[in-house]
């Protein structure tokens, strides 16, 4: 409905202004308004899923905010190519008519799907069925960004659930107490037969059964960690499997990497400019990442952080994890991070192979090898060639420390089990919500 709203909008009012206001009038469908009249209902489509609407803001001022920065960024975007070739491609009218018709639409929908997300927490109630450590990691999951809103209402371990004498059922009477709509049962409990017999019957019943791996996946948008090591090898991975989508990806990431060199100029005359001002030292920072296949590339940045001297530690010199809000960062350099500004030099990394646009984003070779010691199944991420933005990025953000590289590990697996050129499309758009939103992603 939310697009839907912009592709009408535009339709009718250029319908109305071709009959109505236009002298004389003209036919809307037979001319070439009505191309840049479909194109401006995507521009329009893009904006509202990158600022966050309908579903991310959370009240009606933030709404009205977002709605207008989206129907901003699509008026531009419209407006630009209609001034640097003279010519009306759309009538004012139709463009600043939409863009205002839109805004409450936006913040219409907005309130009906808080209210609808509200529904959705009350509607998937889960009941778990497994040991109290995977309870406690599915608490911390469901309170980060799940890709459908649930609560978790009870807990049960596996012998509970089974039961101590034949004919008691008690994972069917904790259901019924709880109001369960879904019942989630880790391996353990999926090799106990008494369990299994009454997971059958809340099938029949209506109520929704899932594996601890397919709730996560479907709920999520990530692997558990419990199932990490025993899935690594239970799925094909579409850039190893699949011959065609490696080659169409590298061809999209050539075209994008080709565009990506205009702004790449532009901004780099900028940023060495900030630089002699504010940010003194080298234009561009280079670090050794590990790419596909384990083989060490450098990658290129805007350098963000006070020039380290040779020899020195530190992040920018190969060291310790940097921080969020590291003291290292200068005040210029924090304004191209927060722009994710700093990134764009790595289009020359995508152009000469060692990036894909999506992809797991390549680590240090220290990290590797200290990640890759302690999970055996670490390694399987080099399978792929390593992303400007991925899955991880967008989900979870900035990895500090080993936990989180851990936690990404679970998102970069989703990612190569569910690989393909319309989850990597997906990406790219919820890395533009998340940069554009403010919310950033992970480095």
């Amino acid at each position: 409905m939310s697009y839907l709203g912009g592709v009408m909008a535009v339709g009718a009012l250029s319908l109305y202004h071709a009959s109505e206001i236009s002298s004389p009038p003209y036919s809307f469908t037979g001319t070439f308004r009505f191309s840049w009249a479909i194109g401006y209902s995507l521009l329009l489509g893009v904006a509202t899923y990158a600022v966050g609407l309908p579903d991310q803001p959370t009240s009606i001022r933030q709404a009205t905010w977002l709605s207008f920065v989206a129907v901003v960024l699509a008026s531009l975007g419209i407006s630009i190519p209609q001034l640097a070739t003279g010519d009306a491609l759309l009538p004012r009218f139709v463009v600043f008519g939409a863009a205002l018709v839109l805004i409450p639409w936006q913040v219409a929908l907005n309130l009906l799907s808080r209210s609808g997300q509200q529904r959705d927490e009350e509607r998937d109630r889960v009941l778990l069925v497994a040991e109290p450590a995977e309870r406690e990691r599915l608490i911390d999951d469901l309170r980060l960004e799940p890709e459908h809103a649930a609560s978790l209402v009870a807990t049960m371990s596996a012998a509970d659930a089974a039961g101590t004498e034949p004919g008691l059922t008690p994972l069917l009477d904790e259901q019924a107490r709880v109001l369960a709509t879904v019942v989630v049962i880790d391996r353990y409990a999926q090799a106990e037969d008494r369990i299994i017999a009454q997971a059958a019957k809340l099938h029949e019943s209506g109520v929704r059964v899932r594996t601890l791996q397919g709730f996560y996946e479907e709920w999520l948008g990530k692997l558990p960690i419990s199932e990490l090591e025993r899935a690594s090898l239970f799925f094909d991975i579409g850039e190893v499997h699949r011959a065609r989508y490696g080659r169409t990806k590298r061809v999209m990431d050539l075209g994008l990497a080709l565009l990506g060199l205009i702004p790449l100029l532009l901004v780099g005359i900028v940023t060495l400019a900030g630089n002699i001002v504010a940010n003194r030292g080298p234009l561009l920072y280079r670090q050794v990442r590990v790419g596909k296949g384990g083989k060490h590339f450098t990658i290129l940045k805007f350098r963000t952080m006070r020039a380290t001297p040779p020899g020195a530690s530190g992040d920018q010199a190969d060291g310790n994890w940097t921080e969020k809000d590291d003291p290292r960062i200068t005040p210029f350099g924090r304004i191209l991070r927060r722009t994710h500004l700093d990134e764009l030099p790595q289009v020359w990394n995508i152009l000469r192979g060692d990036l894909s646009i999506v992809g797991p984003r390549p680590e240090q070779p220290r990290y590797v090898d200290e990640l890759a010691a302690k999970l055996a199944f670490y390694d399987l991420r080099h399978l792929v060639r390593p992303g400007l933005t991925g899955w991880a990025q967008v989900k979870y953000g900035y990895a500090g420390d080993e936990r989180d590289a851990l936690e990404k590990l679970q998102y970069e697996f989703f990612y190569l089990r569910h690989q393909d050129l319309t989850f990597d499309s997906r990406i790219v758009l919820r890395t533009l919500r998340a940069t554009i939103g403010g919310r950033g992603s992970g480095r």
